[in-house]
């Protein structure tokens, strides 16, 4: 009798990890997205390393160890011991987004240091989540006598003026100033693990985009649709980047999917025209 185990490809293991809400394993979820660029990735692996990271950690600290101990063994553990830092030479390089390439080169973009530092910080018991801050993604914690705001790129604590600093390219950006300001609290909510793992994708999304690699663009709006599947614009997106790989068939499924959807969209005419082009090309 031959036993037959389908081994669930990497888009299927990463829709069965982000069904819920409520039981949704930031770290590992994380973990899976290289797996388009790595297909022999041990995500296992990966995650065992991550424990081994916290179990010495924790052998720093006495049992009776206060939050502000704990906050500060973890910072200079991860920032000074470890040497994690932003990758400033090589920003746009997707490595950057991948936490197996992270726990190796220590180097990465704010989003993904965060995810490995929060991982380390709920396992000793911190009150610790991300922040999806305007162009910058932060960390919060919360400790009995305040709350600290930390830069995963650096490790600093900001002061809520440096926030207000970082803040304002933003706000003129988006016309949020004088009577339209917005109590920068607003801009410290706490992240949840769906929003942390679609900004990653979107961060990869806008990498592969600019260098017009559709097959990997194609593989991260998979992704991106299976966690948001009400993101209508993704449907845009992939369609014409189906287009572009000269899959007419495919790129007009998505491209109806958006204009059925998308009913106040301003390019509804463009894609339209680019749905007619598509249909000729067929005969």
């Amino acid at each position: 009798m031959q036993l037959n185990f389908d081994v669930p490809t990497p888009l299927e293991y990463f829709s069965s990890l982000v069904q819920s809400d409520e039981q949704f394993p930031l770290l590992e979820a994380a973990v899976c997205l290289a797996q388009d660029e790595y297909p022999d990735l041990d995500v296992q692996q990966v995650l065992g390393d991550v424990d081994q990271l916290l179990a010495r950690l924790k052998r720093r600290l006495p049992s009776d160890a206060s939050a502000l101990q704990r906050l500060r063994a973890l910072n200079q553990f991860f920032f000074r011991d470890l040497n994690f830092s932003g990758n400033l030479n090589d920003y746009y390089d997707p490595d950057n987004s991948y936490v197996n390439a992270v726990l190796k080169t220590r180097r990465g973009i704010p989003i993904t240091l965060a995810v490995l530092w929060l991982e380390l910080a709920l396992g000793l018991g911190l009150n610790a989540r991300g922040v999806a801050f305007p162009g910058h993604f932060m960390l919060k914690v919360n400790l009995p006598k305040g709350q600290v705001v930390i830069d995963p790129f650096t490790g600093q604590s900001l002061s809520r003026e440096e926030l207000s600093e970082r803040l304002e390219p933003f706000r003129q950006r988006s016309g949020l100033v004088d009577d339209f300001e917005v109590p920068i609290g607003l801009y410290l909510q706490a992240a949840a693990p769906r929003e942390i793992i679609s900004r990653m994708l979107r961060n990869l999304k806008e990498i592969h985009k600019s260098q017009e690699d559709w097959v990997r663009l194609i593989a991260v709006l998979d992704r991106l649709l299976v966690l948001q599947p009400q993101a209508w614009a993704e449907y845009r997106e992939r369609g014409l980047a189906w287009a572009e790989q000269g899959q007419p068939l495919r790129a007009l499924s998505d491209l109806e999917t958006y204009l059925t959807h998308a009913e106040d969209a301003l390019d509804l005419d463009l894609i339209g025209q680019r749905m007619a082009e598509l249909r000729r090309s067929l005969g």
